[in-house]
């Protein structure tokens, strides 16, 4: 800064001179500075201030601020002693990895980081300019809910802010972070974007306090196992990816938005490939690709690792998961197939023996539902020996909730690929990205068991008149040969193959080559749906 701007004393400056308008703009500005208490007050709760996490987000010097002078217009309570700039959040644009993103942070120093008129204007303005130009909208949140001081008007811009969130669903990437608390009609904004990352152990989520658990149920809960992030990641579902730090859900987002277009219009960025794509299938076969030849046990009922199986298949065995820790029978999340984004839905042999459930065919559903909103293939890997039997599922409604994992896979227009690594029974065969559904390429390994049911269950009520006489080892001996002949005959991937349920039966070491055609082949695809309003799915 040269001299002329430099203020030379403490008194007033002289705003009729362009030197005291350029002083009077400086001593303006100065005032946004976090004090060093509050400063010290976050930094004690393991927390950084809003500016801080702004920089540390994007990429550094990108930062252009919105509406830093603004105040809020209350006279409630006194309000009107107290008008800081910027009123309580950190509004602006930047740049992820060079690429245009809108963001909001909140700052809890600042009236607790309480929503008011002005703050809800803030937030609005930077989201319809994310609607506008198509880039991704962050929100960082760290706030204590809607402004007593300011009464309806508050709640009236929660309202307004949800009326975005919905607008821009499925048209530009919405991620939230929860960095401290996010408490009351607070909640409903994160819950309607894409993404949501909590960091362990300083950010709560939650529509009912503890104090109010306890009047009105009688219930004893604290802040962590009400609203933690471990508690949204593992028991909800409402939280994406536990951070271990801030700086840990940072490195999360841009990893997760390298692997997302901007808005709905565009492509999701792409790389070059890391291996040959030129020549035969065979001629560009990996050590590792081979290691998927012997990667299925002998025995079907002996589980192996998913993850096994999608990081030899993806480039360079990386693999951003999704939703980690909740519903884990199911592992979604995303890679990259020559140099191109895609996203992986997969059954877990190693949790239920795969089944799915209430919550893995919502966790699933969802997932797939947000890759075809943004032009991103679908790899699925099938190893489903059904629906998890029992009471509780079926009384919290596993007809109507696994049906959104059918509506999401007939639903999306995006390529579709799927692999059925073992077993495939049931309606779980149906659900799980089959042809039926819409796939445009079904291919099965050769351990691959497509069937109505599996063997044990087929046995007992094929033969229940053969078996009914026999006791001891000699029906176990029998219903031992008859499993065998069932298996033989039908839990094979062959029958499939034969009505072209599926388009080919290959050598697992195949399957990189084979997906990455497919994907290749696929990338001009165009599929249109028939015309309506929108569709019904069973929520």
């Amino acid at each position: 800064m040269s001299a002329a701007l430099e203020p030379t004393s403490d008194a007033e400056p002289d705003i009729h001179t362009t030197a005291g308008k350029l002083a009077d703009l400086q001593a303006r500005t100065a005032e946004l500075a976090d004090s060093e208490a509050a400063i010290a007050r976050q930094h004690d709760k393991g927390r950084q201030t809003a500016r801080e996490r702004v920089e540390q987000l994007l990429d550094p010097g990108s930062f252009v601020e919105l509406d830093a002078l603004v105040r809020h217009r209350s006279t409630n309570f006194g309000m009107e002693a107290k008008r800081p700039f910027g009123d309580g959040v950190v509004t602006g644009t930047g740049t992820i990895d060079g690429r245009p993103v809108a963001v909001f942070s909140q700052d809890a120093t600042v009236f607790g980081g309480s929503l008011g008129e002005v703050y809800g204007e803030k937030i609005i303005k930077a989201m319809d300019l994310a609607a506008k130009i198509g880039c991704p909208m962050i929100g960082i949140n760290d706030g204590g809910g809607a402004r007593i001081q300011e009464g309806v008007v508050a709640l009236g811009l929660y309202g307004e802010i949800f009326m975005r969130n919905v607008r821009s669903s499925g048209v530009i990437p919405q991620i939230s972070l929860i960095m401290g608390a996010c408490a009351g009609g607070a909640v409903y904004s994160p819950a309607i974007t894409d993404f949501t990352v909590m960091v362990d152990h300083t950010s709560h989520m939650f529509i009912t306090g503890p104090d109010v658990i306890r009047t009105v149920t009688g219930e004893e809960v604290d802040f962590e196992d009400l609203g933690g992030g471990r508690a949204h990641n593992t028991k909800s579902g409402v939280a994406h990816y536990l951070a271990e730090d801030e700086a840990d859900a940072f490195s999360y987002v841009k990893e997760l938005l390298s692997f997302l277009p901007s808005n709905n219009l565009s492509e999701p960025p792409s790389f070059p490939a890391p291996e040959p794509t030129a020549g035969a299938i065979e001629d560009g076969l990996t050590e590792t690709d081979r290691e998927l030849d012997s990667i299925i046990p002998d025995s079907a009922n002996m589980p192996y690792d998913i993850h096994e199986v999608i990081t030899r298949v993806l480039d360079e065995g990386e693999f951003l998961e999704v939703h980690a820790l909740f519903a884990p029978n199911i592992v979604v999340g995303f890679g990259r197939v020559e140099g191109q984004s895609v996203g992986v839905v997969a059954n877990q042999p190693t949790q239920f023996a795969g089944c799915l459930d209430i919550d893995a065919s919502e966790k699933a559903a969802r997932f797939v539902r947000t890759c075809d909103a943004f032009n991103i293939p679908v790899l699925t890997f099938v190893d489903v020996p059904g629906f998890l039997p029992g009471t509780e599922q079926e009384w919290n409604g596993i007809i109507r909730r696994g049906a959104k994992l059918i509506y999401a896979y007939a639903e999306a227009t995006v390529p579709k690929v799927t692999v059925i690594t073992r077993k495939a029974y049931g309606g779980a065969y149906d659900v799980m990205g089959s042809k039926h559904l819409g796939a445009d390429f079904n291919v099965a390994w050769p351990s691959a068991q497509i069937a109505v049911t599996g063997a044990a269950g087929a046995v007992n009520i094929l033969y229940r008149k053969e078996m009914a006489g026999l006791e001891g080892d000699e029906l176990a001996a029998k219903r031992a040969e008859l499993q065998q002949q069932y298996e033989d005959t039908l839990a094979n991937p062959y029958i499939a193959a034969d009505r072209g349920y599926i388009d080919g039966v290959i050598p697992p070491s195949h399957t990189r080559g084979y997906v990455g055609r497919a994907l290749r082949l696929l990338a001009t695809k165009r599929e249109v749906g028939p015309a309506r309003k929108h569709g019904n799915i069973p929520l």
